[in-house]
């Protein structure tokens, strides 16, 4: 079903003639992919700024309101691995840090405070050698924290939000930050924001090449403010301006429901602090209410805390290896289950493109052990581990220290993990009536089961 949204379709002062257009979407749609529509609206939008200046006017508020970030993440991320010294003295005699460097560093700094027009600080240039850093080393799931960005992070993983109530994820093909899903009842949902809405702007603010912290960054606020998400969603002709309230939002990241013939039915939204505990007293309830067979989806699970779900892992899985992972030096480290809470009935598990990181641990893990059948699409495919490293200034540097395999040995990233069975969702029908046919043929399975 289609949810109602408040969209301001004027984009910078003019209006967008979306039925002109739409033989253009037609002729287009099933040619393009989305980094190229981007490119032409972005082609056409700066051909009619030379024309019209004046008339594109200011892009008031883009970007609704705070996302819950997705940190796809393999590593305890609130467990920040050591306390780095401030200051301390590199460890190596392979420093970047050499005399000269210093010195052109204090020369780009002379010249900027000499010539450049704008305003700085010291603060906002300390940030970015810390940030350009990191950056160099050309790996999206590598931050550095300044100490608000690390609040930031700890709440987004606590599951209580300041924003929009909607979960964020990097766009494979775009490199935008994308919405991956909403949170039913949230600012989100009633302003319209749908999963699959690329991030272009927030506020005015371009995101293009930033990271899903830097984006919460700048859509997070005080509650009761607006904030306003550009977004380009695929088969309209332009952008769309969706403005959202910030309001409190208890993120529920396990619901639980019993459909036809005793099938229970668990969705697992992103594995956050409070997931762990929350699937246990659901996975409790459904054993409760006779569950004779159970449905787990993680479509659009970005992923979360490995802690978080290894204690999910631990209420499915039979004794054994869950997750294993290797640093760069070869060491070893496995997470296992003792099995004492197995699950003893016929299991699907919905994945599709969305489901990434640690949702990935759980399917890998659950097909690995032939104990569910996994439907849908292949998986994100990210197969490798952050950790956080907290600094004595309050800051922190998260960095990818590991690859995981599954039980069987399996490397996933890149790749992702197919499904038992593939089948696409069929969206047109979904918007049209609410009609889910993966969930439809995953009962369909269990039934069958059930029978014999």
């Amino acid at each position: 079903m289609r949810c109602g949204f408040v969209c301001n379709n004027r984009i910078k002062g003019r209006e967008i003639k979306l039925e002109e257009n739409r033989q253009e979407v037609e002729n287009v749609q099933n040619t393009e992919s989305d980094q190229e529509v981007l490119e032409r609206i972005e082609k056409k939008r700066r051909r009619t700024a030379r024309y019209n200046f004046f008339a594109l006017g200011v892009l008031v508020g883009l970007l609704v309101a705070f996302l819950l970030t997705v940190v796809l993440v393999g590593g305890g991320i609130l467990n920040p691995g050591a306390q780095l010294a401030a200051g301390s003295v590199s460890k190596t005699d392979d420093t970047v840090l050499t005399n000269e460097v210093k010195n052109k560093i204090g020369l780009l700094e002379d010249s900027i405070y000499e010539y450049y027009l704008g305003d700085t600080t010291n603060e906002d240039l300390e940030t970015g050698i810390y940030k350009g850093m990191v950056d160099a080393l050309g790996d999206p799931y590598s931050e550095y924290y300044t100490p608000d960005e690390l609040n930031t992070l700890r709440e987004s993983t606590e599951g209580i939000y300041y924003g929009i109530g909607a979960y964020i994820g990097i766009d494979g093909e775009t490199e935008y930050c994308k919405i991956t899903s909403v949170i039913p009842d949230t600012p989100a949902e009633a302003a319209g924001l749908q999963a699959e809405d690329i991030i272009v702007e927030v506020d005015g603010t371009s995101t293009k090449g930033m990271t899903t912290t830097d984006v919460v960054a700048l859509i997070k606020g005080e509650e009761n403010t607006d904030v306003t998400l550009t977004v380009y969603r695929k088969g309209e002709t332009d952008y769309l301006d969706i403005t959202v309230t910030r309001k409190k939002v208890e993120a529920p990241t396990v619901s639980y429901k019993m459909l036809d013939s005793n099938i229970a039915y668990i969705q697992i939204a992103q594995f956050e602090d409070v997931t762990g505990d929350q699937f246990t007293e659901q996975i409790a309830k459904a054993r409760e209410d006779g569950m004779k067979a159970l449905i787990l989806d993680l479509r659009n699970n970005p992923g979360g805390t490995l802690t978080s779900v290894i204690e999910v892992a631990r209420q499915l899985l039979p004794k054994g290896l869950i997750v294993y992972t290797e640093d760069k030096n070869g060491e070893r480290d496995e997470y296992k289950c003792d099995g004492s809470h197995e699950l003893e009935v016929p299991m699907v598990v919905l994945v599709n493109e969305n489901s990434a990181s640690a949702s990935e641990i759980l399917s890998g893990a659950i097909k690995d052990y032939g104990i569910g059948t996994l439907l849908g699409t292949t998986t994100f495919g990210k197969g490798i581990v952050q950790k956080v490293f907290g600094i004595t200034d309050g800051s922190a540097v998260k960095l990818t220290i590991s690859h995981y395999y599954t039980p069987n040995g399996n490397d996933i990233h890149g790749v992702g993990i197919e499904p038992d069975e593939t089948l696409d969702l069929d969206v047109d029908q979904y918007l049209k009536d609410g009609t889910d046919n993966q969930l439809e043929r995953a009962t369909e399975i269990l039934e069958g089961e059930i029978a014999k």
